[in-house]
């Protein structure tokens, strides 16, 4: 029995280390301005990988449209944190992930690839990004359209 207590103890250990290794706080919400316009969270898995998760509204509506939209996107991402040297944390971001557009009785379907830069300052809870989003539609007819946002999150 003090074995496996022993055990549990040095394996709660090191998932606790791993857990203060990954970011300081995991879960950020915020709002983006651009296209969508709405609330933004980001949710992260690692050091290097997050989810991203968008609510808002398309003002541009879809290609045939004039009419705003509810926007709904989730996307997986990578972060190369060495990629601009500085003394401040400026990650770029990459990405894929999909996104909907609904609006009365149709929506749209798409597969989008995410691009960006964030700035997360030292000791300080929050993010200010910047990102693009080419999308391929699929439905109701295939075509390319292209979000961009800038945004602010706060880390909880």
């Amino acid at each position: 029995m003090r074995n496996l207590s022993s055990v549990f103890i040095v394996l709660f250990s090191l998932f606790v280390v791993q857990i203060s290794c990954s970011q300081e706080r995991s879960f950020g919400l915020g709002v983006m301005v651009g296209e969508p316009t709405g609330f933004s969270a980001k949710l992260w898995t690692s050091n290097d990988n997050a989810f991203d998760f968008g609510l808002g509204w398309s003002v541009i509506g879809n290609r045939n449209e004039s009419r705003s939209r509810i926007n709904l996107h989730v996307d997986y991402l990578w972060h190369a944190w060495n990629a601009i040297h500085s003394t401040e944390r400026f990650p770029l971001y990459y990405g894929i992930g999909g996104r909907f557009k609904g609006g009365g009785n149709d929506g749209s379907l798409a597969i989008r690839g995410v691009f960006g830069i964030a700035w997360m300052p030292h000791r300080t809870p929050i993010d200010i990004f910047l990102e693009l989003a080419p999308s391929i539609e699929l439905t109701p007819a295939t075509g390319f359209a292209v979000d961009a946002a800038l945004g602010i999150r706060y880390y909880f």
